[in-house]
């Protein structure tokens, strides 16, 4: 198992030239213009360390979407289909920088390590092009990125700071083409799944379920801080963001999964751990 640290770099020259005329905007973000001067320390290692965890989110989501793609691709998928989503990765990209730089705003990344080679799991080879397809859509997108509009969503108007609130105001705006596109390609897909392939979507569906399971545990047991008068971050609370998770999962993945035919495991929608 390698043990990479998670870093990143522009390459400079014509290439950032050319990237930075595919999202002018990222310029336009009133960059340098966040006084934190009354944060607290620990508020801003807790800031450093969730931007810079968001842009390896954003990294991985890259990946997502590079592979759904290419699964697309060997399914031989409609053609408006496939070239809607050859735009994910780039959108992913872009906010892979922005969560980056929020971080430097903050005083800096903080060290994540990782294995590249398991940076998100794959299908199977044994499974046809179609499923395959199906699979990576179904937990890349209509649980991950589904799941993320509402929430990132939330957060983006709790946001006080232009910044912040430029970034995620951006992501936002990107995210919900995402979000519904799993759900197209069901659509699409639907007529030539087998009640074996349903099967298997569902079993998927629920381990990318109970991944975010054991995110909202491990976050609910984090300690509480208090909003204070220095709290120029401003993040959403804890209890706040948990009742908006799981009420989301509800009514952003599950349902609709289930209203294509995709069984899910029965499981009440629990409430957020307190």
């Amino acid at each position: 198992m390698r043990n990479d640290l998670f870093e990143l770099e522009l390459l400079g020259g014509a290439t950032e030239r050319r990237f930075r005329a595919l999202r002018p905007e990222l310029g336009a973000m009133p960059w340098g213009t966040m006084d934190l001067s009354r944060a607290r320390e620990e508020d801003l290692i807790a800031a450093r360390r969730a931007w810079t965890g968001a842009a390896y989110q954003e990294h991985r989501t890259a990946v997502a979407c590079a592979a759904t793609l290419r699964a697309l691709l060997e399914a031989r998928a409609p053609v408006d289909l496939v070239g809607i989503s050859s735009r994910f990765p780039l959108d992913e990209m872009v906010h892979v920088e922005l969560c980056a730089r929020m971080a430097m705003e903050c005083g800096g990344g903080t060290e994540i390590r990782y294995d590249p080679d398991y940076v998100v799991l794959d299908a199977s080879p044994s499974l046809s092009p179609l499923v395959r397809a199906c699979e990576l859509a179904v937990r890349f997108f209509c649980v991950g990125e589904a799941i993320s509009i509402p929430l990132l969503r939330a957060t983006w108007k709790k946001a006080r700071h232009p910044l912040p609130r430029a970034v995620l105001g951006r992501i936002v705006k990107d995210e919900a083409a995402h979000g519904a596109f799993g759900f197209t390609v069901l659509d699409w897909a639907l007529p030539d799944l087998t009640p074996e392939d349903l099967a298997h979507l569902g079993r998927m569906a629920d381990v990318g379920i109970d991944f975010l399971h054991r995110q909202w545990d491990d976050l609910a047991r984090r300690p509480r801080s208090a909003p204070h008068d220095g709290d120029v971050l401003n993040w959403m609370a804890t209890d706040e963001y948990l009742e908006a998770a799981h009420r989301a999962l509800e009514y952003n993945v599950r349902a609709p999964l289930k209203a294509r035919g995709v069984p899910l495991r029965d499981r009440a929608l629990e409430a957020p751990a307190r």
